[in-house]
């Protein structure tokens, strides 16, 4: 598994009790939950997602 980015987040403290809550609804971590939304935006906005893990450029984890 390649690495993974970490870096400090920020949230009003009803943003993360919101976020909480929906993580565990779907069985996911609040980090999972976060980064799953991201990817969907990403997604939604045509937003290519890379990773050398990828192979080719342009080709997202979505489409394989």
């Amino acid at each position: 598994m390649p690495e993974r980015k970490a870096f400090l987040l920020r949230l009003d403290p009803a943003v993360h009790a919101a976020l909480e809550k929906w993580a565990g609804d779907e069985l996911r971590s609040v980090n999972g939950q976060i980064e799953y939304l991201l990817r969907q935006a990403l997604g939604k906005a045509g937003r290519s997602i890379r990773t050398p893990a990828d192979g080719e450029a342009g080709e997202t984890k979505e489409a394989r």
